[in-house]
C-alpha cells in the first residue's frame, strides 16, 4: 500500500496529493505540465516533497525527519526513452540492477523474465542494435529484474509509433496481471489509461485526486473539461473466430461485435475502445455497406460539440454510445431524444491496440 499526502512548490507550480494505493496499475492521467512526472519522481526519491509524507507498506520514505534515498526504496523505474547502457550488452542491462540486491532478496528470473517479454534472443546484442520497441522491452526487463516493490512508469510508450505500442502493450497487461507489484503509470493517452488501468488519479493544475473507474471517470473528466470523449468503451465476451474471414466475434450488451481476428480466448472478459470519429449515424437501417458493426438503439440527449459539430448520446440496450454529427446532419435526419437510431462502424476502427483484457473486480 502506497500512502502519500504532499504539498510541494516549485517556483510558480504547486503540486498537492492526498490519497492511497493498493495493487494494479494506478495510471497517472492529465495534461503536460499538470504534475504527474513531478508526484512519480517525489515517490522514487528523486525530489524531496517540502511537506507531507510518502509511506510504502508502512514504512516512511519521506516525512519532516526521514528521506530515504532511491536506492533504498526498491523501485523499478521505466522513462520515456529507454536509458540503456550503450557499453553493455542486453544480458548485462537486464543484470544491472539485479547486482544491487542480496542474493536471498532476488525474486526474479532471468530466464522467466526474457520469455515474458519476448527478448530472449536479443541478450548479446547492445543496445545501438535494438529498435525502439525491442530498447522499451528491455528497459522493463532491467527494472523487472531489481525485484522491485513498486514499479514507475513515464510515459513509456509515448516515444513509438503506434504499431510498437501495439506490440509493447500486451507485455504491460502480462506484468500489471502475473507480478503482482504496483505501478504507477504516467499518460496523457485515453486508449492507454483504459486499456491498462485498473485504478486512475487525474491531475489539473498540480491538484491530484483519486476518481473511480477508469473508464468512466476518463469520460467525466473529459466531459467537464469541454472536450468531446475520444471513443466509446463497450463491455464484451469473446464469443467466436472466424479464421477464414479474419475476424472475431464478442457479445455486448449494446449487441454483437464484430472484430479484427484476435488471439484472446472463447469466454474472455475484454473491453472494446471504439472511436468517435469512426461512428456513422442512421435513422434507418441500410443495406449495401461495408460496415459490419450495427448497433441500434435511441436518442436520449443532444449537445452543442466544437465548431460545427453535435454531439449525441445514444442508449443502446443499457450501453451508452456517444457519437458527433454535424448540425446540417442534425437537421436533415431530424434528430432529437426519443428517436430510434442505428450506429454504424467498421470492424477495422477497433483497432487490436483498442481491445482490452479486463482484469479483475
Amino acid at each position: 500500500m502506497l500512502e502519500l499526502a504532499i504539498h510541494h512548490r516549485q517556483g510558480d507550480f504547486t503540486l498537492e496529493a492526498d490519497f492511497a494505493l493498493g495493487e494494479g496499475l494506478t495510471a497517472l492521467f492529465g495534461a503536460s505540465g499538470s504534475g504527474k512526472t513531478t508526484l512519480i519522481n517525489i515517490v522514487a526519491g528523486l525530489i524531496r516533497p517540502e511537506a507531507g509524507h510518502v509511506r510504502f507498506n508502512g514504512e516512511t520514505w519521506s516525512d519532516g525527519s526521514v528521506f530515504l534515498p532511491p536506492h533504498r526504496r526498491r523501485i523499478g523505474y521505466v522513462f520515456q526513452e529507454g536509458r540503456l547502457f550503450p557499453h553493455l550488452t542486453v544480458v548485462q542491462n537486464l543484470r544491472y540492477g539485479e547486482r544491487l540486491l542480496p542474493r536471498t532478496e532476488r525474486r526474479e528470473d532471468l530466464d522467466r523474465i526474457a520469455s515474458l517479454l519476448g527478448i530472449a534472443d536479443l541478450l548479446a546484442r547492445r543496445p545501438s542494435h535494438l529498435s525502439g520497441g525491442e530498447k522499451q522491452r528491455v528497459a522493463l526487463g532491467r527494472a523487472l529484474m531489481a525485484s522491485p516493490k513498486l514499479l514507475l512508469m513515464d510515459e513509456p510508450l509515448s516515444a513509438l509509433d503506434s504499431g510498437l505500442k501495439a506490440q509493447i502493450l500486451p507485455y504491460i497487461e502480462r506484468i500489471r496481471d502475473e507480478f503482482g507489484v504496483p505501478i504507477l503509470y504516467v499518460s496523457h493517452s485515453v486508449e492507454e489509461v483504459a486499456r491498462l488501468a485498473t485504478s486512475l488519479i487525474t491531475f489539473d493544475k498540480g491538484r491530484a485526486s483519486a476518481v473511480g473507474r477508469p473508464d468512466e471517470a476518463l469520460a467525466t473528466v473529459m466531459h467537464a473539461s469541454g472536450d468531446l470523449p475520444a471513443g466509446n468503451f463497450i463491455d464484451a465476451e469473446i464469443a467466436a473466430h472466424y479464421p477464414e474471414d479474419g475476424l472475431t466475434e464478442a457479445r455486448s450488451a449494446a449487441g454483437p461485435l464484430l472484430l479484427r481476428r484476435t488471439s484472446v480466448a472463447i469466454g474472455t472478459r475484454v473491453r472494446v475502445f471504439v472511436p468517435v470519429s469512426d461512428i456513422v449515424v442512421a435513422t434507418e437501417q441500410t443495406a449495401g455497406l461495408s460496415a459490419l458493426n450495427r448497433l441500434s438503439g435511441h436518442l436520449v440527449a443532444v449537445e452543442d460539440g466544437h465548431g460545427t459539430g453535435v454531439t449525441l448520446t445514444v442508449d443502446c440496450h443499457g450501453q451508452l454510445m456517444v457519437a458527433e454529427v454535424t448540425r446540417r446532419s442534425l437537421r436533415q435526419l431530424e434528430l432529437e431524444p426519443g428517436k430510434p437510431v442505428h450506429l454504424l462502424f467498421k470492424t477495422v476502427s477497433i483497432a487490436s491496440e483498442s481491445l482490452y483484457r479486463k482484469t479483475k473486480g
